[in-house]
C-alpha cells in the first residue's frame, strides 16, 4: 500500500469498498467553516500557494515555531516565498502529526503533487502551484467549490455583519449555496466593558434601536437574528469555555447590564451569570425559528499572553482546556426542555476525556420526535485527526446512534480544506470497514454502506433543513441508492 494512494488509510478489502462506492462519491455539507464570504461573492483568484494555504493557518504556525522557524517567516514580514519555503523544511519533521497527512492529501487534490514536500522539492511545487492557482478555472473559489462538490457551505459570522456578501452569493449563479451562521459572543463579554461597549453601538447602528437598557439589547439582538433568518441563516454558534448555566433573574441581568453599559468590567461571578441569562435568550431565540445551535465548548484560549497581545487572536496560541462541562451542560439544556425551548443542537467536545460524558449527556435530551435532535458534532480543532475522529466515533457509537450522524465539516478558513471531509470518510469507513471483517458488523455492504453515505451528506442535508445545490433525499439505513 503506497502512501496517499486510492486506498490511503482504507486498511481492508471492505474498507476500501465502502469508501469508493458509498462514501467518495457523495456531495459536501460543510455545515461550519470560517471562509471569507467576500472570498466567495468576489470568485477570489488566489496570486500564489501562501495566500490560499499558509495565511491565517495556526496548526502550521505552531509546527514551525516547533521547528525553530523564526516569527518573521510565520506570521511576520518575510515574503511569501520564504514563508512557504519554511514551512516547506519544516513538513519532514511533522511525520505523525496529521500535518503531514493533510499537506500531502491536499497537494495532491488540489495541483496533482504526488512529490513529498520538502526544503528539495519546495521551488517546483510553488511554481507549478502558483501556475494552477492563476490560471486554472478549478482553482478560483467557485472552480474549487465546484470540483469537490460542495453542496453547502455555512460561514460563521457576527451578528452586527450586514450579510453584503451573503446577498451578493445568493444573487449570483454559483451553485454551491452558501449561508450565515449567527455568532453572538462579543454580546457576552461583559468582563471587557470598554470593547464590550463599543461592540453595543455597533449593534445599536446595525439594528437600528438605541440601547439603553437591558430590554433594548434583546430586542436589538432579536432582530439581528431575524435579519440571519431572512437570509438563509438557520444556525447558530457560541464558542464557550463551558456552558454558562448559573441562575440569573432578569432583574439582575438589569443591573448587570447596567454596570457593564457604564464602563465597568463585570468580575468572573457576575460575567457569568450575565452570560448565563443570555445563553437562555439565544437558545429560545433559535428554538422559536427551528435553528440548530452549536456549542464549541473547552478551548483554553490566549494562553501566552505576550504573543497574543504582539500578534493578536487566533494567531495560535491555543490549548484544550480541562473545565468541568457536564454539571452546567445539563442545567442549561435542563432548563430550555423545561420551558419546551430546546433548539437542535450539535455539541462539539475539545477535551477527549469528556467524550463519553457529552455522549451520554445529549442521550438525555432526545425528543423521540427529531431524528438525532441532540448531536455529538465530529472531532474538533486539535482532534479533527484519525485518532481523535476514531474517538469521537466510537464514543458516539457506544452509547447513542452513530446511523444519525451528521457527519464532518471543515471549520476551516482556508479553501484548501475540502479534502478533510474525504480524510474524514476514510476513516469513517475503515472502522467500519475492519469490524465487518472481523465479524463484529455483518457483512451486509447495503446496510453498512447505507449508513455511510448518510453520514457522508444526507443526515445533515435532513437535519439542517436548508435547501442545497444538490438535494439527495436521506436513506434508511440499507436502502441502495
Amino acid at each position: 500500500m503506497g502512501f496517499i494512494d486510492e486506498n490511503f488509510l482504507l486498511q481492508t478489502r471492505t474498507a476500501q469498498q465502502l469508501y469508493h462506492e458509498y462514501a467518495a462519491g457523495e456531495p459536501i455539507f460543510d455545515y461550519h467553516c470560517h471562509l471569507s464570504p467576500k472570498d466567495i461573492a468576489d470568485d477570489r483568484r488566489f496570486a500564489n500557494l501562501f495566500e490560499i494555504w499558509l495565511e491565517g493557518d495556526h496548526y502550521k504556525w505552531r509546527a514551525m515555531r516547533a521547528n525553530g522557524i523564526d516569527e518573521r517567516y510565520v506570521t511576520g514580514d518575510a515574503d511569501a516565498n520564504l514563508k512557504f519555503l519554511a514551512w516547506a523544511r519544516t513538513v519532514p519533521q511533522t511525520l505523525r502529526n496529521p500535518l503531514y497527512h493533510w499537506t500531502h492529501l491536499e497537494l495532491r487534490r488540489y495541483f496533482g503533487v504526488t512529490d513529498l514536500l520538502n526544503e528539495n522539492t519546495a521551488q517546483q511545487i510553488w511554481k507549478m502551484a502558483n501556475l494552477a492557482l492563476t490560471s486554472s478555472p478549478d482553482l478560483s473559489v467557485h472552480g474549487i467549490l465546484r470540483k469537490f462538490g460542495v453542496a453547502l457551505v455555512c460561514t460563521t459570522d457576527d451578528p452586527n455583519d450586514t450579510l453584503e456578501y451573503h446577498k451578493k452569493i445568493a444573487a449570483s449563479n454559483l451553485e454551491t449555496r452558501v449561508y450565515p451562521a449567527f455568532r453572538p459572543d462579543a454580546a457576552l463579554r461583559t468582563n471587557r466593558a470598554a470593547s464590550w461597549n463599543l461592540w453595543v453601538e455597533a449593534l445599536e447602528r446595525s439594528s437600528n434601536v438605541s440601547i439603553g437598557k437591558l430590554s433594548d439589547f434583546l430586542d436589538a439582538l432579536k432582530k439581528r437574528h431575524d435579519y440571519f433568518h431572512e437570509n438563509g441563516g438557520r444556525l447558530s454558534d457560541h464558542g464557550l469555555d463551558y456552558v454558562y448555566a448559573e441562575p440569573c433573574t432578569e432583574a439582575e441581568a438589569a443591573q448587570l447590564f447596567n454596570k457593564a453599559r457604564g464602563g465597568n468590567d463585570l468580575d468572573e461571578q457576575s460575567f457569568v451569570k450575565f452570560a448565563s441569562y443570555m445563553m437562555l435568550f439565544f437558545g429560545r431565540l433559535d428554538a422559536q425559528k427551528g435553528w440548530t445551535k452549536q456549542l464549541h465548548l473547552g478551548a483554553m484560549r490566549n494562553v501566552n499572553t505576550r504573543m497574543m497581545e504582539k500578534l493578536g487572536r487566533d494567531t495560535g496560541w491555543d490549548s484544550i482546556g480541562d473545565w468541568p462541562q457536564m454539571p452546567s451542560l445539563a442545567r442549561y439544556l435542563d432548563q430550555l426542555e423545561r420551558e419546551d425551548s430546546l433548539p437542535k443542537m450539535v455539541l462539539y467536545n475539545l477535551n477527549p476525556a469528556d467524550n463519553f460524558a457529552l455522549a451520554t449527556m445529549i442521550g438525555n435530551f432526545q425528543d423521540g420526535r427529531t431524528p438525532g435532535k441532540m448531536q455529538f458534532g465530529s472531532g474538533w480543532w486539535y482532534l479533527d485527526q484519525k485518532e481523535g475522529i476514531e474517538w469521537q466515533l466510537n464514543a458516539l457509537s457506544n452509547v447513542g446512534l452513530l446511523s444519525r450522524f451528521v457527519g464532518m465539516l471543515t471549520d476551516s478558513r482556508s479553501f484548501m480544506s475540502f479534502p478533510r471531509h474525504e480524510y474524514f470518510r476514510r476513516v469513517l469507513c475503515n472502522v467500519l470497514g475492519s469490524e465487518m471483517e472481523s465479524g463484529l458488523l455483518p457483512n451486509d455492504e447495503k446496510l453498512v454502506g447505507g449508513m455511510v453515505r448518510n453520514i457522508c451528506f444526507r443526515n445533515a442535508a435532513q437535519f439542517f433543513g436548508m435547501p442545497t445545490a444538490n438535494t439527495a433525499a436521506p436513506v434508511a439505513v440499507g436502502e441502495a441508492k
